[in-house]
């Protein structure tokens, strides 16, 4: 501005207000454009679908006790049974496959073609033609082994169902979870292991420190998804002795002859554990966000 027109004007130019360069606040619809800001709501609105699969649940044996009350009081065993296969198995599933997804990306030649040989092995036969074989085949060789050398407790051993039903669970589930966490780990950028060798870790420190806790945020989802999956495929037991929730209505059906109200309780019971699991998944990938 010309000097004469300052002083003719000097409110103009001392009254003006400073021009404000900072960019406004997102409002809250455009946080969802963007990552890891997006507004999360305070109750997964799925969770009103357990709530009305355990009201219809409710209702049926309420208002129709006999037989759907009788069936609950009979099978809730193999319910407890179920959820006792799943949990247990699932540990050993995670760290077997932990293992194994690690021996998938060694530079070790020997422990990457063991790791590799097993995943595409297991990952051949189908779940129930493993659980039958460690079931039925399996005390037969180890028999036979305690024969050959002479070792009375394995040439005397018998099949526990509950354990061998676990064995053969967490071998074939171990199989597609190393290959989670070998997708897992190699999507963490390189030059994050990098940077952590030349800070002075060794590898397995920089795998446990640096790469791991990330790959587990990737790898949540799949894994949520794979314990969903063990969750339902513990039905498969009941073909090797085992009174899971599957065998439990089986039996109740072939003693009462109603097949129509045992199954529709047994899928409710199932689809109620899958749900909520489900839900529970949802939130610790909310949780675990970046």
């Amino acid at each position: 501005m010309p000097l004469n027109n300052l002083f003719k004007n000097p409110g103009r130019v001392f009254s003006r207000k400073p021009t404000d360069t900072t960019a406004p606040p997102p409002a809250p619809a455009e946080l969802q454009f963007i990552p890891g800001a997006e507004p999360t709501a305070s109750l997964d609105p799925w969770w009103w679908l357990v709530a009305a699969i355990v009201v219809l649940f409710g209702l049926l044996v309420a208002l129709k006790p006999d037989p759907y009350w009788n069936i609950l009081l009979f099978v809730r065993d193999g319910m407890w049974l179920t959820v006792q296969l799943t949990l247990i198995s699932f540990i050993f599933i995670l760290i077997l496959g932990l293992l194994g997804g690690m021996g998938r990306i060694t530079k070790n030649p020997v422990i990457r073609f063991i790791t590799t040989l097993y995943v595409e092995i297991v990952r051949g036969v189908p779940l129930l033609v493993q659980l039958i074989w460690w079931y039925f085949a399996a005390p037969v060789i180890i028999q036979s082994l305690g024969r050959a050398i002479h070792f009375s407790p394995l040439a005397n051993y018998h099949s526990r169902a509950f354990f061998l039903a676990i064995v053969g669970l967490v071998v074939c589930y171990a199989a597609y979870m190393a290959e989670i966490f070998r997708a897992g780990i190699q999507s963490i950028p390189k030059g994050q292991m990098e940077a952590a060798r030349s800070q002075g870790m060794s590898y397995l420190q920089a795998m446990r420190y640096i790469v791991l806790p990330q790959a587990f945020r990737v790898v949540l989802p799949p894994v949520g998804n794979e314990f969903i999956m063990l969750l339902k495929d513990t039905s498969l037991v009941s073909a090797v002795a085992l009174a899971d929730l599957t065998r439990r209505g089986r039996e109740f059906m072939a003693a009462h002859f109603n097949p129509i109200e045992v199954w529709t309780l047994v899928a409710l019971l199932y689809l109620i554990m899958t749900l909520f699991s489900a839900r529970l998944i949802a939130w610790l990938e909310k949780r675990r966000k970046y």
